[in-house]
């Protein structure tokens, strides 16, 4: 069984400059050597990257040292544009699903893609999905949400269903976290509120009803192990239990839901793994690593081939299988 790894990034090397195109701030790349450059909205240092990101060699490279066979990769968030005109998005969209598919082509054995969409438009979302999974693309990547929109907004519904339609494997991947005086220190939107926006997208469909009204053979996945959910789970289940404006809309335990969706195993922790596989079940959890960046795993795939705690067939199915089933490969 290969070594999949489903949540992994990627970057063009470059791309059409959308600020001149349509104006405003748009994310572009200052080259600062060959291996270095710094990720800019507009005239803003967003953050620094590294040739690992739009170099497929450098990333084989790196899969051969760590021992992995296949990477699904996906956009950086940042590049979504769902707070630009849908149009705009739509194109953005088209470009850079086009670079991924460019960069799988130097070893499309083992790089495989996921695609964005314009979310915030149902039919541009659900056409691009179309045409990406016929150029190529095994899913999409969606942000958890779309400004005030969770996941259990009815275009967004749409666009899960028509996934399952056409058989699109979805990463939710969490993104655009408030920022307040409290955050803006040590990278806490990233530590803090970036779990939680995950907790509160699963919540979004768990609670709303939504997964009732979604087709079971949607194959959904929550990165960052699902964030802040599966450790408050109990905590959940207790508030369904004892308060009715929980349980409102929602006609069962939440806990009853956990095998109509998958999360990744990028919580860098033996006991956190443990506990995310006794949570979710061993057939619900997938091996992600956010390489390549600091937050994420540094040397993939160690944290699940060590584990003291996960058997060897857990081990065998985190690794692949499930993701073999995910992307219906």
């Amino acid at each position: 069984m290969p070594v999949i790894d489903i949540h992994n990034h990627f970057v063009p090397h470059s791309w059409p400059d959308l600020s001149a195109r349509f104006g405003g701030d748009w994310p572009w790349m200052k080259h600062l050597d060959a291996q270095h450059a710094m990720m800019m909205f507009g005239e803003r240092e967003f953050r620094p990257v590294t040739s690992a990101l739009w170099d497929p060699a450098k990333r084989i490279e790196d899969m051969d040292r760590d021992q992995i066979d296949i990477q699904v990769i996906s956009a950086t968030p940042v590049l979504f544009a769902y707070g630009r005109q849908p149009e705009q998005a739509a194109e953005c969209a088209r470009i850079f699903n086009d670079a991924a598919r460019e960069i799988c082509a130097h070893n499309p054995d083992r790089l495989k893609s996921l695609a964005q969409v314009p979310l915030q438009d149902t039919d541009l979302a659900c056409h691009e999905i179309s045409r990406a999974m016929k150029d190529g693309h095994l899913g999409v990547q969606i942000g958890n949400h779309v400004g005030d929109r969770d996941l259990d907004d009815e275009g967004i519904l749409t666009v899960l269903q028509h996934c399952a339609e056409v058989g699109a494997a979805v990463l939710a991947h969490p993104w655009d976290m408030n920022s307040t005086v409290r955050n803006q220190r040590y990278m806490l939107q990233w530590l803090v509120d970036m779990p939680a926006e995950t907790e509160l997208s699963i919540l979004s469909l768990i609670l709303s009803g939504a997964f009732e009204r979604l087709p079971k053979n949607l194959r959904l996945c929550f990165a960052h192990g699902g964030g802040s959910f599966p450790y408050l789970l109990g905590r959940i289940d207790n508030a369904w239990k004892h308060r009715d404006i929980v349980r409102r809309d929602c006609p069962n335990l939440p806990s009853s839901y956990v095998d109509r969706f998958y999360v990744d195993s990028a919580v860098f922790d033996d006991g956190a793994l443990r506990l995310l596989v006794d949570v979710m079940g061993e057939e619900q959890v997938m091996f992600g690593t956010d390489y390549p960046f600091p937050l994420g795993e540094q040397t993939m795939g160690a944290l699940v081939r060590n584990s003291q705690y996960l058997t060897a067939q857990q081990k065998d199915r985190v690794l692949g299988s499930n993701a073999v089933n995910w992307l219906g490969l």
